[in-house]
């Protein structure tokens, strides 16, 4: 595991495993996930639909459900520095007190997040009640919005009164970050919090992410698919395939030096404006059945570099320059490429 130096590491986790049991067979949906945010920064995890990104995050405060179950690994919380809290161990009515307090969550579909029953401002105060923040519901829709109007809520001693359905797509996703910041978390876990949004909202949201991030000194964990919000918004990336980590580095480097064979076709499948292309690069294959993966390295049936060796073993991480881990056969002895 790389730690970039000087690190105050508010979350860690080491060799994390998470499966699913189906009908079908067993899901080996996380298969020995490794990383540290640091205290304060913006740290993405990339990768396409279904390579784990979101059952990752969930692990983190053990929302994985049934038929889910997490199997292996370490996940310690440091809410304060040199204080750790290992969160496998602790009981459910300890872990209710960081989950959605401390850390918390915004959902890609704030549609879904929001209860259709209840006006915005008793779902924020609600929020804040379950964690001891105000002593009744009354209070909480009075400091709702205050909450509203932090994260640029058009109107929202109005909108404090207004049912979901009363608001546009931009709007549910504001009262969505608002009850995730009611509590004054530590962490904040975006998952595709601009998914379902016009590209104008996209930028406005993750613009207020950013600006509350720097009011409040929290941490962010943005999870995407979307490349070019890695490129603006994110100190530090992983790169995630078929529930693995494969590259890990500085956005800046992973941009311009890309080690693994999967985060370069990632980059040559964007559009570049400032590059001549006459047509954009796709991968071939298909994502892998997570019941039953490739052995060794999962991204080797579609890789134009593979080895015999991908096909056997799993390859392991290899530290390539300052903070920049890469999980592959080709910078190690046997692909020839050792070194820094």
């Amino acid at each position: 595991m790389v730690v970039p130096e000087g690190c105050d590491p508010i979350i860690e986790v080491r060799d994390l495993k998470v499966n699913f049991y189906t009908y079908a067979g067993v899901v080996k949906a996380i298969d020995g996930v490794t990383f540290t945010i640091c205290r304060g920064e913006t740290y993405c995890l990339v990768g396409e639909t279904g390579c784990g990104k979101s059952v990752t995050s969930k692990a983190l405060t053990r929302l994985i459900q049934p038929p889910g179950r997490i199997e292996g690994g370490e996940i310690y919380y440091y809410p304060e520095p040199g204080k750790r809290v290992d969160i496998l161990k602790l009981s459910e009515k300890e872990l209710r007190r960081i989950r959605g307090s401390e850390i918390t969550y915004v959902y890609q579909d704030p549609s879904a997040a929001l209860d259709p029953l209840y006006t915005i401002g008793y779902q924020v105060a609600e929020t804040m009640k379950a964690h001891g923040l105000v002593s009744r519901i009354k209070e909480g829709v009075r400091r709702a919005v205050d909450i509203l109007r932090t994260v640029a809520m058009p109107d929202p001693e109005v909108r404090v009164r207004s049912y979901p359905h009363e608001l546009s797509g931009g709007m549910k996703q504001r009262s969505v970050i608002g009850m995730a910041i009611a509590n004054r978390p530590k962490l904040l876990i975006a998952d595709e919090p601009t998914t379902a949004l016009d590209v104008t909202i996209q930028a406005q949201i993750m613009d207020l992410l950013l600006e509350l991030k720097r009011k409040t000194g929290m941490t962010l964990l943005l999870i995407t698919h979307n490349l070019g919000l890695v490129a603006e918004y994110c100190d530090r990336a992983a790169v995630m395939y078929a529930g693995r980590i494969v590259e890990e580095a500085p956005v800046r480097e992973l941009f311009k030096n890309p080690l693994h064979p999967y985060t370069q076709a990632l980059l040559k499948a964007v559009p570049n404006p400032l590059a001549r292309m006459d047509k954009l690069e796709s991968i071939p294959g298909s994502v892998p059945d997570l019941i039953r993966p490739p052995r060794g390295c999962r991204f080797h049936p579609r890789c134009p570099l593979r080895m015999d060796v991908c096909s056997r073993e799993r390859p392991p991480e290899v530290l390539r320059g300052r903070g920049h881990r890469v999980a592959c056969w080709l910078y190690t002895d046997e692909g020839g490429v050792a070194g820094g």
